[in-house]
């Protein structure tokens, strides 16, 4: 478990961190995706090391979607109740922002976005920048249900193909 975590402690960190755009939050679900990892650790029944490393990487991917299916009504919840997550180290955030590339990938999502069609756009900073639900984005964009659902899975689906792209060009370059 030891191996692993030196191997993988850096990068799934910079994981987290490109994924949520907050430092805080990347470091929770960092230490609970290696918690998880050490809990699970007798269930793993691989044997190389990328296989170790793909297991480490589904733990991830699953804490990462339950922080985006729970998160938006806990930092809700937390707002309402006036709590305030602890804070890190001022110069530790810059230096996980800083290996994580954040301020590039920051700048790459908003070219992505303002190459989608006005609607998909539209749909997307409702959905994720504004946290409508999909009725409530129906409603906004006056629209049914699935096609808001489809008009946002486009855009994102688009918008994954384009930073996708961006990001094999500049290794290509580099």
């Amino acid at each position: 478990m030891g191996a692993l975590y030196v191997r993988h402690c850096d990068e799934l960190l910079v994981f987290f961190v490109r994924r949520t755009g907050d430092t805080e939050v990347a470091l929770d679900l960092w230490g609970e995706t290696f918690a998880q990892a050490l809990a699970g650790r007798g269930r793993f029944r691989g044997g190389t090391e990328e296989e170790a490393g793909a297991w480490l990487y589904g733990i991830a991917r699953r804490q990462l979607a339950r922080y985006y299916r729970r998160g938006s009504a806990e930092r809700r919840a937390m707002r309402r109740l006036g709590i305030e997550r602890p804070t890190i180290n001022p110069d530790t955030e810059a230096e996980i922002m800083r290996r994580a590339g954040l301020d590039e990938v920051r700048q790459a999502i908003a070219a992505g976005v303002a190459m989608l069609p006005d609607d998909a756009r539209e749909a997307i900073r409702l959905r994720i920048v504004d946290e409508l639900s999909y009725p409530d984005l129906a409603v906004r964009l006056a629209i049914t249900e699935q096609a808001a659902r489809q008009r946002v899975s486009r855009g994102m689906r688009t918008l994954g193909c384009v930073l996708d792209t961006q990001t094999l060009t500049e290794a290509l370059q580099t």
